[in-house]
């Protein structure tokens, strides 16, 4: 079993945290590319924002989180898109997910078969996808107040499959929506 691009910023006062299909904006566009600098979007509002990855930190060294889509008042942000540095970010839960080359087929299909180009809005091949499947089946366990006595593989939220990103992949969890991040090619 294994354990565990930070996506659009779910909406407030909503059932279950909605997601928007929004991408955050760049305050450094003017920056050098792919500039990791953490975004503070709608820093005056009362939640707090946490920039996964800020400075290369565990570069190379196999990480990856659900964030899973919740009213938490915390938002996760994170870079992804390969080489086109998309800022994303989810509004949830952390859940950490651990263990050696987590996301080796992952960067197999992003950067080694779509060469970091980033694959929003593609059509996905059937045999491309049916890869992006089984790398996303993650197992993990829902939250404390479950009755989980096993933990339940992610699944692709094929729903949202226009959203589907390096280092974003929307997922259902066993608490509702999520996104699967890891580190970015860039």
């Amino acid at each position: 079993m294994r354990g565990g691009r930070v996506g659009a910023v779910a909406a407030r006062g909503t059932p279950h945290a909605q997601i928007s299909h929004a991408r955050v904006p760049d305050p450094a566009a003017t920056s050098p590319p792919c500039a990791t600098l953490p975004l503070m979007t709608d820093a005056d509002d009362d939640r707090r924002y946490i920039f996964l990855g800020p400075d290369g930190t565990g570069a190379d060294q196999g990480w990856a989180f659900v964030v899973v889509a919740a009213e938490t008042g915390v938002v996760y942000q994170a870079q992804g898109g390969g080489f086109g540095c998309v800022q994303y970010a989810q509004e949830g839960y952390l859940i950490p997910l651990f263990g050696q080359g987590l996301d080796d087929e992952l960067k197999e299909i992003f950067v080694g078969e779509l060469k970091g180009r980033g694959s929003r809005g593609m059509d996905w091949p059937e045999e491309l996808l049916g890869r992006l499947r089984a790398a996303v089946a993650f197992h993990v366990h829902g939250s404390t107040n479950r009755n989980d006595l096993f933990p339940a593989p992610l699944t692709l939220d094929e729903s949202r499959l226009a959203e589907v990103d390096e280092a974003w992949v929307p997922v259902l969890t066993p608490d509702g929506p999520g996104v699967l991040i890891w580190e970015n090619s860039d």
